[in-house]
């Protein structure tokens, strides 16, 4: 990050599994939250904390399994990923504001829910199917994908994920040959953790009546105006579901978030 200090860390999850995170910037402490196949060397949250230090301390931090941080020290379950993250926030003051993208929306939504403290929440596009406008996910989706990386076919668990999520079969054989395929298929193991959080909720239902009620912190739901119905009606649904919410479509963006576009409603949300 050009002109800005990055300090490096680590933080300890209730299970002992060692979390590793950078913090830059200055300012009230937010916490950025990947989505699948991301970390610090691959994904948006480098850009996003570039964007954001001059108004927080921006920490981005490796979900375990990924990149700097253990692979658990228990077995996993969604309560693991949310103690990572409880971790991570008493690590750089004890609580937190939180900007949270894909499954990592679900995950914080999740530790909200939980009474993690969280100070104000962004959630922008967890993907949820709540609705008939895109068929559901297979349950068992976690279990098959699981299965791939148990039998050493790290690259069919990659390419099963990317062809769930929409990217077309052409690309991905395109993507074979990027230097981020190596990447990708070397965290290839943490898919079923993403995909264990938000294949409940990818069933073509609406949410459980009440599964955000326990949630208090003030929250900013984010859609993309170029996304799909199907994951703008799941923003939809989580803002409605969420007792201290508002939604927000921004024109012209997608799934893939561009920090340009994103850090400054983040910074309006979280200090206006």
């Amino acid at each position: 990050m050009t002109g800005t200090m990055t300090t490096a860390g680590t933080a300890t999850s209730a299970d002992g599994t060692t979390i590793a995170y950078e913090v830059s910037g200055s300012g009230p402490a937010l916490v950025l939250v990947d989505g699948a196949m991301c970390h610090r060397e691959l994904g948006p949250s480098r850009g996003m904390a570039a964007a954001l230090a001059g108004s927080f301390t921006v920490c981005a931090y490796d979900r375990r399994g990924r990149g700097g941080s253990g692979p658990g020290s228990t077995t996993y379950t969604p309560e693991r990923e949310v103690e990572d993250l409880v971790a991570v926030v008493e690590a750089v003051g004890g609580h937190a504001h939180v900007f949270s993208a894909s499954s990592g929306a679900a995950l914080a939504l999740e530790a909200a829910r939980q009474g993690a403290p969280l100070d104000r929440l962004i959630a922008y596009e967890a993907p949820f199917v709540v609705d008939d406008t895109r068929p559901p996910n297979d349950p068992r989706l976690p279990e098959r994908v699981q299965e791939m990386v148990d039998r050493g076919r790290r690259a069919e668990a990659v390419r099963t994920f990317l062809r769930t999520v929409g990217v077309p079969s052409p690309v991905v054989a395109l993507m074979h040959l990027m230097p981020a395929w190596r990447r990708m298929t070397a965290i290839a193991h943490t898919l079923p953790y993403d995909l264990s959080m938000v294949v409940p909720h990818q069933q073509g239902r609406p949410l459980p009546e009440g599964c955000y009620d326990a949630v208090t912190a003030p929250t900013l739901v984010l859609a993309g105006g170029r996304s799909p119905a199907w994951m703008r009606h799941a923003q939809a649904a989580v803002a409605a579901a969420v007792p201290d919410s508002r939604l927000e479509t921004l024109p012209g963006q997608t799934h893939m978030i561009k920090p340009a576009a994103v850090a400054p409603v983040v910074t309006e949300f979280l200090l206006g």
